[in-house]
């Protein structure tokens, strides 16, 4: 931190940015403060989640805010903070590809499959919690229904022998480190982990379902910080249920092999999920957030004509 300060102090830049990370960066904001200097904050924090008060410190600290979901935009208005929807960079990012039977080539599965993705996560804390859950409900699946596969993908950093290990139990699977999005696409379901991976999902229009899962102390301690009704981001960003989400006892083989059963077998639930994660996609933004961006760093640092040259 002293490092970063002390450059501060000797280049005196015209703006900073400043990038997530808030307990970091509000400690570089309120420097850049006293030195004079303009801040911008892209990626806020969470504020519409828990704590929201932090609000009005953030905004005693910078110049401007740029937020990549729509609804964050109310929030920084309300407060009375310059704010700016620049888009998710997910949405230039995550691109829907027809090319479903390429995709199913390169993991060996049939393009007539019914095809149920397991994603437990890439933290060893929820690979620990929701993995033996997600093989359980597999398994049920799989009881009801034996011509189902299934697909596991393994983020990386995780031990993709062990959890290959595990997999190995007569169940029609596909443990994998292929290309994430290949995967998704690959699925007519998915049961998931909460986290980012819900929005790619959701950019990819695969109907899921979401999990939570966490120690019972640290449960409760949320559920009296968090003022949101929903957990999975796709909820959030929709600012309604457009999927189902399990919490903590919820997620057992039975409520999940129902779930997923009813995504890929019941046409009319299944299009009115599709239908909710469209709605993902325009709280989104219409992409190309990186030149939104550009230009908002342009407009604060008051130069008109480099303004013009990046909008051509």
């Amino acid at each position: 931190m002293e490092i970063v300060k002390q450059h501060l102090d000797e280049s005196r830049p015209d703006l900073l940015i400043l990038v997530d990370y808030p307990e970091f960066n509000l400690k570089m904001a309120r420097h850049a403060q006293q030195l004079g200097i303009k801040v911008l904050f892209y990626i806020s924090p969470q504020v519409w989640a828990w704590r929201p008060k932090r609000i009005h410190k953030i905004g005693s600290l910078i110049d401007h805010m740029a937020v990549i979901f729509k609804f964050e935009k109310k929030y920084y208005e309300n407060a009375g903070i310059p704010v700016s929807f620049v888009g998710h960079p997910l949405v230039d990012k995550v691109k829907i590809d027809d090319d479903r039977q390429a995709a199913r080539e390169k993991l060996g599965i049939s393009t007539t499959a019914r095809v149920v993705g397991l994603f437990p996560g890439s933290r060893r804390s929820e690979i620990n919690r929701l993995l033996p859950v997600l093989f359980a409900t597999a398994q049920q699946m799989q009881a009801r229904d034996p011509t189902l596969r299934f697909l596991l993908p393994v983020a990386p950093g995780l031990d993709f022998e062990a959890i290959s290990q595990a997999a190995n139990t007569g169940l029609n699977i596909v443990v994998t480190r292929e290309q994430l999005y290949d995967v998704i696409s690959s699925c007519d379901a998915i049961a998931t982990c909460s986290g980012t991976v819900t929005l790619e999902i959701a950019l990819l229009n695969i109907p899921m379902c979401i999990l939570y899962k966490i120690s019972w102390l640290s449960y409760l301690i949320m559920r009296r910080l968090v003022t949101i009704p929903h957990i999975g981001l796709a909820n959030i960003v929709a600012d309604k249920a457009v999927v189902r989400e399990f919490l903590q006892d919820e997620v057992n083989p039975e409520t999940l092999s129902g779930e997923l059963f009813e995504l890929i077998e019941n046409q009319q639930y299944r299009g009115d999920v599709k239908a909710g994660l469209a709605r993902v996609r325009e709280n989104l933004g219409a992409g190309d957030g990186a030149r939104k961006m550009a230009q908002l760093v342009l407009s604060l640092l008051g130069n008109k004509r480099l303004q013009n040259i990046a909008e051509e």
